[in-house]
């Protein structure tokens, strides 16, 4: 069974480094700027896939 960094993205790899440092922050506010972050990038991943649809 091929592991799943096998097929990774720079965006499946962000996801994974801000959720690293989410679960390692040391206080709510660190976690509140790690959690917009983190919406951040939803956001535009939800942008691309939407761009994607309109185009078919």
């Amino acid at each position: 069974m091929a592991s799943s960094t096998d097929s990774s993205t720079p965006v499946d790899d962000e996801v994974r480094q801000l959720y690293e440092r989410y679960q390692a922050a040391e206080s709510d506010a660190e976690r509140r700027a790690i959690a917009l972050e983190m919406g951040e990038l939803d956001g535009r991943r939800h942008a691309e896939i939407y761009a994607a649809l309109e185009d078919e």
